[in-house]
């Protein structure tokens, strides 16, 4: 995790701080990973004289937190939802850079407004997710095929969805958020755009306390193991 809080902090991945931070994102999450790869490839299970094989096998749905991982994809949905209408609506800003900006027309006059999560915010958020959505996937079939404690398995399986909760619900914050600020500052307002804006809220308000929560599932995952014992 503090490897990467230094990649965030000590590596610039774009000139333009929002997209920057899109990549930050999965960049964050996609570190995590490799630590809890890591881990798991130097821990080893302690020597015993005798054991026994389990023949129930072992599935990923038996270890993952139901709630969890149901919430998150539902809201990688609406993330590649919101992102797929942001790009299809977003025109040039006033430097002629395409994808950074809204174009409103009001009986008052055309208004363009900035920023907005165009197509140059989605490729960083689109590739992260995808990529921290594969790695995700092989690390949680490596920690729940391998031998050793139950409760570490189950322990290290939460880790690694709280890493991927990272990569879905913050980008879906700051897309989310980007874009209600966009409809906020739209000075014609009518019913559509009132019920666009409530609607963006919601994915804010539920994103950040997503967020929120795997961060502290990445702290303590230990606690969230008990307290659901």
């Amino acid at each position: 995790m503090a490897t990467g809080l230094a990649a965030n902090v000590l590596v610039t991945f774009s000139s333009e701080p929002v997209v920057d931070l899109l990549y930050g994102f999965p960049v964050f999450g996609l570190c995590v990973m490799a630590g809890l790869f890591a881990a798991d490839m130097i821990g080893r299970p302690e020597p015993r004289w005798l054991r026994a094989a389990d023949m129930t096998p072992r599935r990923i749905r038996d270890y993952v937190p139901r709630s969890l991982t149901v919430a998150l994809a539902v809201q990688a949905v609406a993330l590649l939802v919101l992102l797929t209408v942001a790009a299809a609506m977003a025109s040039a800003d006033s430097e002629g850079r395409p994808g950074r900006a809204l174009s409103v027309t009001c009986p008052a006059g055309t208004y363009l407004l900035s920023p907005w999560p165009g197509s140059v915010h989605a490729w960083p958020v689109l590739g992260g997710l995808a990529v921290g959505t594969v790695a995700c996937a092989l690390l949680l079939r490596r920690i729940t095929a391998r031998s050793g404690d139950d409760g570490q398995r189950r322990v290290k399986v939460r880790a690694a969805v709280g890493a991927w909760g990272v990569l879905v619900s913050a980008p879906l914050f700051a897309v989310s958020a980007m874009m209600g600020l966009g409809a906020l500052s739209v000075p014609c307002q009518g019913a559509t755009n009132g019920g666009a804006i409530s609607g963006l809220a919601v994915a804010v308000l539920i994103s950040a306390t997503t967020a929120g929560h795997c961060l502290c599932v990445l702290l303590l995952p230990q606690a969230y193991i008990k307290a659901g014992s």
